[in-house]
């Protein structure tokens, strides 16, 4: 009960100081209530993971939520019996040593990764950030489900306010493929990294896409989202990076942008092919091969239930292109394999089945070539395309995919709303869409 109270109380400085970030003011399509609404919705959405994860699969030791948690609770405590260490731990300055290791991050269950690779752990910013919560929380999970939720929502509201210009007439339909999607109520609403990959990925394209603005908050949302997004799960970074450079080399020189989109893209393939002899042990593609080894070695020897057969990717570039179309498979199809395997696969495949109607109906009702807005389509489809490889290429397990996929929902979304008429669409549809 102490821990409901103490949520509640932060909750309600969250809100606070919500109703006094520019962020948060003349959201398109999107009122001060429903603002509201959608953050008590990611509340509750949090609350009923905690209780899937207590009551439905009540191992601890394999639930996701808990992971980062739990392993907070041993570098916390150091702050208590030797600060110092604490400090150590937390900014990662003179902590590589046995010391460390034997004392706290072998006590740890997710600081150490079973298969060790030169890219940076970013399970230890997530230990890090819910060691830094303790403070106040005093070991409640409730408080820091509160915090993830606020997070991811800043996130979500920045990435609605970037997409917002490319969906004029539709806001109040772009704030449903933003916030609505399952997958994106739930995970990011627990102190998983999805919680901070929302964050950074929606300050990021906000700063990044308003940048000729002169103004304080969206170059400081530029550079904090680039900050956590390359924190977390910076391979997404990477994906949006083509089509953002394509849209601001085509806003500020002017022309058509499959020029620019031509370019930045076959610069991205010939920094990826080249990695390895610019940064020695950073080779990209050979990153993706142990990734997908690992990933496939992991999932075998705790015996996943959704583990998929996935073809090796193969020396070279052309190992990962002749497995292009299986990365798509399984990024777009492989959920309806779960489909049968509990609750949890059914939603999974309701929700894909969703994800491809979309743009199937959208397609159906199509605004014509002309009146589409081709450099918001180019961007969209270069960050689906390239974000549905890797994952696709790295990942057989379904259930991680499904989480993995999250910062993709939004866009298929966003297709959707770019391709399609609404005068074709049925009105009561066409008011939906529309903001008030």
């Amino acid at each position: 009960m102490s821990g409901l109270l103490l949520a509640t109380a932060y909750t309600a400085v969250l809100l606070y100081l919500g109703r006094r970030m520019t962020l948060f003011r003349g959201v398109p399509g999107i009122g001060g209530h429903g603002l509201a609404a959608l953050f008590g919705l990611k509340l509750l959405a949090g609350a009923v993971l905690f209780g899937v994860y207590t009551h439905v699969y009540p191992d601890r030791h394999t639930a996701d939520i808990f992971k980062y948690f739990d392993d907070s609770a041993v570098m916390h405590d150091a702050l208590w019996e030797r600060p110092m260490d604490f400090l150590r731990m937390l900014t990662g300055v003179g902590n590589d040593s046995p010391y460390f290791t034997e004392r706290y991050y072998l006590v740890m269950n997710n600081w150490v990764r079973q298969y060790e690779n030169n890219v940076y752990n970013d399970s230890h910013t997530m230990i890090r950030l819910n060691a830094v919560l303790r403070i106040l929380s005093h070991g409640h999970y409730a408080v820091h489900t509160a915090f993830a939720c606020a997070f991811s929502m800043v996130g979500l509201v920045a990435l609605h306010r970037a997409l917002a210009p490319w969906a004029k007439g539709m806001e109040r339909g772009l704030a449903a493929v933003v916030f609505l999607w399952p997958s994106v109520l739930f995970w990011p609403s627990a102190p998983l990294k999805e919680s901070l990959l929302m964050l950074g990925l929606g300050l990021f394209l906000w700063g990044a896409l308003h940048i000729g603005r002169p103004r304080r908050p969206v170059i400081l949302a530029a550079v904090i989202g680039l900050a956590v997004m390359l924190l977390v799960k910076f391979y997404v970074l990477f994906c949006l990076v083509p089509g953002v450079l394509a849209v601001l080399l085509q806003r500020w020189r002017g022309g058509g942008i499959g020029r620019y989109a031509l370019a930045t893209h076959l610069g991205a393939v010939v920094l990826v092919m080249v990695s390895g002899t610019l940064f020695p042990g950073y080779d990209v593609l050979e990153l993706f091969r142990v990734k997908q080894k690992d990933f496939i070695g992991m999932a075998t020897g705790v015996g996943s239930g959704s583990l998929v057969e996935m073809p090796l990717l193969g020396d070279g570039v052309w190992g990962f292109v002749r497995n292009a179309p299986h990365a798509l498979y399984m990024t777009f199809l492989s959920p309806f394999e779960a489909a049968g395997r509990g609750a949890v696969g059914l939603a999974g495949a309701l929700e894909n089945a969703a994800l491809l109607l979309l743009p199937v109906l959208a397609l159906w009702r199509r605004r014509s070539w002309p009146h589409m807005d081709r450099s918001a389509l180019l961007f969209t489809c270069s960050f689906l395309l390239l974000l549905a490889l890797v994952i696709g290429w790295t990942v057989p397990v379904v259930g991680a995919l499904v989480r993995y996929r999250v910062p993709l929902l939004p866009f298929v979304g966003l297709l959707a709303l770019l391709l399609v008429d609404t005068r074709r669409l049925p009105t009561f549809v066409a008011r939906l869409l529309r903001a008030t």
